[in-house]
């Protein structure tokens, strides 16, 4: 019977005799003979020109040694080389170097292959079923070692005297044992009972080049092999002078052993990260990693302590608060994902906000020389905006979005440079607001050539025949409608347009401007103390009036709230509608949140906003509604600061109406950071002045200082027309067959921040990679979704994870609302909001 070793080279050789059909051996140091012996002879042997032949594994091979004359073995090959199709030959050369330049095989060699095995690395490959590599070291440290040596050595293997270490740790594999060493001090007891200390010190030496004392008690070599290990990958990976206190710590000489090290780490964070980390911030605290000064941007790219993590979040800050966006985002997009952000939400959290302000600061410092080639046209202002210049206001609504949403504030450094990137922006919101101004003034308070608010009804909802569903979205700006395209990518004809609000931009007027007949009869008038709108003979001023309005033009018109859309079951909804041909949807959670606490919940609660607007879309449509328009009243401006030099002082006289951003009424004084224009000059049948300021400034009065609109400026003037048709989609509710799972969920939410794992079953729609949009449910309405994803593709914002079939993603979800009590996770299918899989209800209790 042939041993392991010879199966394993004979393995090799009818590889290189399958596909190269001559294989010519080279055995310089003779170490092979005992092997070319072993090959069984055929019966009869002899085979073409009287050549011997043998079997190679269950090959028949024709066999030639060398013996002295590399010309009469060449003329003993010519039998067989000669044939059109040569049989296969394997031409074995004892003690013989082969001649790279000049050899008489030369011809033989390029017409198949040759073969030129190192024993040393065979053995150890072969000899590791056994032995660790620090026994293998000694076993292939003779000069003389012999293919017989080696086999000897296997067989001490199959007798039971082989790795004892291997036996105690369940592992074969020289780095996973020490792994599986250095996180489980639960071995030692059985490693010293069964005397395999020294065989594990053997290997300690022999992979990572540290020698321990032999009589170094278990606990202490831990300790001390661990040192070694993770002070040399942190020095490896540094880029400047190690810190002077690291001297002590011995470092390896060989490239292999370095690398070697590196693999123990990494293995040691990945599969064992709680006792990791425990060992880790001891190392770290003990030798003082953390106040040692070390430049953040020599940290090098592995985390190996959780000091450098938070250096270089720090060093990011900095970076960001001196306006050096780019480089800040170079680190985040290589630093930002480490093993303690991943370990820890709310340190992702701390760089996910990082990531949030040098992206908008970028678009800041990007947007601010586009203002200087916009000319006095209106129209040019407007189409630039819609064009380009709205993703600075995205940019911020995500940054301000995700702040709000935090468990923890940003810590100091990022504090800082929230701080400068607010005024920064602040900065640019202003110039484009008092650019904006002037043109409008200057195209005497129209825009040509930009569709009006007046005007969506006739142009954009009442142009087919279809089912419509038109929705009333107060204060949604138009980079929340460039985020709505997005979500309803599903759609056909999906269109994105800017309108042109009325002024002032306040609720009671846009709402009813996008009303059927504004078109033809819209004007702003007094009425009871207030401002109101009036079409034809109708003045409104407020939702009942609107109601009372659309009955009476559009007679069957039913008008829905957005939450109460997405909390009815489909098929009550169904026979609700039955026969409606236009439907009114309404949502006033942004608006009406902005007005409290701040515009805190507003922020947070913007983003489920847009996934409940294309959520009920997809409703509607499985109800069959075919033609869908979003639009808006009016957009909002949205800022933290709240210092004395954005307030003014009221104009006074006779006021009518009077908001932060605009005042209406007769006499009184104009600010100087004012202007006044007169009703008629907005094209409105009135005798009422209004006020409005050039820049970002408020007036002293009512209402909240973040959030504000009524002004004239592009985010709150500029608003989103959204146009789609949406193919009839079949009903929302869990797909049969769905092999997604949802893992490792909390039963009580006690923060606004969990992780969870989820896995699609291997036989899932095959095995090609599954796109799952996970998100929080509440009342029928998204109240949360995914914030990041490990081991899967994110995309932020859809907030779908793209999962490998069989593979487990730990996901970090959010909760967007503080006012639920209860919540379901739901994975659904993005294009279609089927039900993949969801939990059962987890109960709210923040602040426990």
């Amino acid at each position: 019977m042939t041993n392991a070793f010879h199966k394993y080279i004979a393995t090799q050789l009818l590889r290189d005799i399958q596909k190269r059909t001559v294989v010519v051996f080279y055995d310089p140091r003779r170490e092979f003979e005992g092997f070319i012996d072993e090959l069984r002879p055929l019966e009869p042997p002899e085979g073409q020109g009287g050549i011997p032949r043998v079997w190679v594994e269950d090959k028949q091979t024709h066999l030639l040694r060398f013996e002295g004359s590399y010309f009469a073995l060449k003329a003993s090959a010519e039998p067989i080389l000669s044939l059109d199709k040569p049989e296969p030959l394997l031409v074995y050369l004892p003690g013989e170097e082969r001649d790279r330049q000049g050899s008489v095989l030369m011809e033989m060699e390029k017409a198949g292959t040759t073969y030129e095995p190192q024993l040393r690395r065979l053995a150890r490959n072969v000899l590791r079923r056994w032995f660790t590599d620090g026994d293998i070291d000694q076993m292939l440290a003779a000069d003389n070692l012999t293919y017989h040596d080696v086999v000897a050595y296997m067989e001490q293997g199959g007798d039971g005297q082989g790795s004892v270490v291997q036996l105690v740790v369940s592992e074969k594999d020289s780095e996973r044992i020490l792994i599986r060493w250095l996180a489980d001090p639960e071995l030692d007891a059985r490693l010293e009972a069964r005397q395999a200390i020294p065989e594990l010190y053997r290997l300690v030496q022999a992979r990572l080049g540290f020698a321990l004392e032999a009589d170094t008690p278990l606990a202490k070599a831990r300790r001390q092999t661990l040192r070694f290990v993770l002070v040399n990958e942190f020095r490896q990976d540094l880029r400047c002078t190690p810190p002077a206190n690291l001297d002590l710590v011995p470092a390896p000489d060989a490239r292999e052993e370095r690398e070697r090290i590196t693999t123990v780490a990494a293995g040691l964070r990945k599969e064992h990260a709680d006792a990791y980390v425990a060992m880790a911030d001891e190392l770290e605290a003990e030798l003082g990693l953390g106040t040692v000064g070390l430049d953040p941007a020599a940290l090098g790219t592995i985390d190996t302590f959780r000091f450098e993590e938070r250096a270089l979040l720090a060093h990011t800050a900095e970076l960001i608060a001196d306006a050096h966006y780019a480089r800040a985002l170079e680190i985040i997009a290589a630093r930002g994902r480490s093993f303690w952000v991943d370990r820890d939400l709310e340190r992702f959290a701390q760089w996910e906000a990082a990531r949030l302000m040098a992206e908008l600061g970028q678009q800041v410092t990007r947007v601010r020389p586009l203002l200087q080639r916009a000319n006095s046209s209106a129209r040019k202002w407007v189409e630039s905006y819609a064009a380009d210049w709205f993703e600075v206001d995205r940019a911020q609504r995500a940054l301000e979005a995700f702040i709000a949403k935090m468990q923890e504030e940003p810590e100091e450094a990022l504090e800082k440079a929230l701080g400068r990137v607010r005024r920064h922006h602040e900065a640019l919101i202003a110039e484009m607001a008092k650019g904006y101004t002037k043109a409008l003034m200057a195209s005497g308070w129209t825009v040509p050539g930009v569709l009006h608010q007046t005007r969506i009804h006739p142009e954009v909802v009442d142009v087919t025949g279809d089912r419509t569903a038109y929705f009333f979205v107060d204060a949604m700006r138009y980079e929340m409608g460039a985020d709505l395209v997005e979500q309803l990518s599903d759609g056909e004809a999906v269109t994105l347009a800017p309108a042109v609000s009325v002024l002032p931009s306040i609720t009671v007027l846009g709402m009813a401007a996008l009303l059927p007949g504004a078109s033809a009869s819209y004007s702003v008038v007094e009425h009871k103390g207030s401002l109101a709108a009036r079409i034809d003979d109708r003045v409104l001023t407020d939702h009942q009036d609107r109601q009372k309005y659309l009955q009476a033009r559009y007679p069957g018109v039913k008008d829905l709230d957005l939450g109460t859309l997405l909390q009815r079951r489909t098929r009550r909804l169904e026979k609700e509608l039955a026969g409606n041909k236009l439907l009114i949807v309404r949502s006033q959670s942004i608006d009406g949140l902005g007005e409290m606490d701040g515009g805190l919940l507003a922020r947070q609660i913007m983003d489920t906003i847009i996934g409940n607007i294309a959520r009920a879309v997809r409703k509607l449509a499985r109800v069959g509604y075919e033609h869908f328009v979003i639009t808006a009243d009016h957009g909002h401006q949205f800022a933290v600061r709240k210092d004395e030099d954005m307030l003014m002082d009221r104009p006074g006289g006779d006021t009518v109406d009077q908001h932060r951003r605009c005042w209406a009424g007769r006499g009184g004084q104009t600010p100087a950071a004012c202007l006044r224009v007169g009703g008629a000059n907005l094209g409105y049948d009135t005798d009422l002045d209004f006020i409005f300021p050039r820049g970002l400034a408020l007036f002293r009065t009512g209402g909240d200082l973040a959030f504000h609109h009524g002004g004239i400026s592009l985010q709150e003037m500029v608003i989103p027309v959204v146009s789609l048709r949406m193919p009839a989609k079949g009903a929302e509710q869990p797909v049969r067959g769905s092999k997604v799972q949802l893992d490792n969920l909390p039963k009580v939410l006690t923060n606004r921040t969990f992780g969870m794992r989820v896995v699609v079953g291997a036989d899932l729609f095959s095995q090609d990679p599954v796109r799952v949009r996970l998100v929080l449910v509440a009342d029928g309405q998204v109240v949360g979704q995914a914030g990041m994803a490990v081991d899967s593709e994110f995309d932020r914002a859809s907030g779908t994870v793209t999962l490998l079939p069989g593979r487990t993603a730990s996901i970090g979800m959010m909760l967007m609302r503080d006012d639920v009590a209860e919540f379901r996770v739901v994975a659904q299918e993005p294009d279609t909001d089927a039900v993949l899989a969801q939990s059962n209800e987890i109960a709210v209790k923040l602040g426990m």
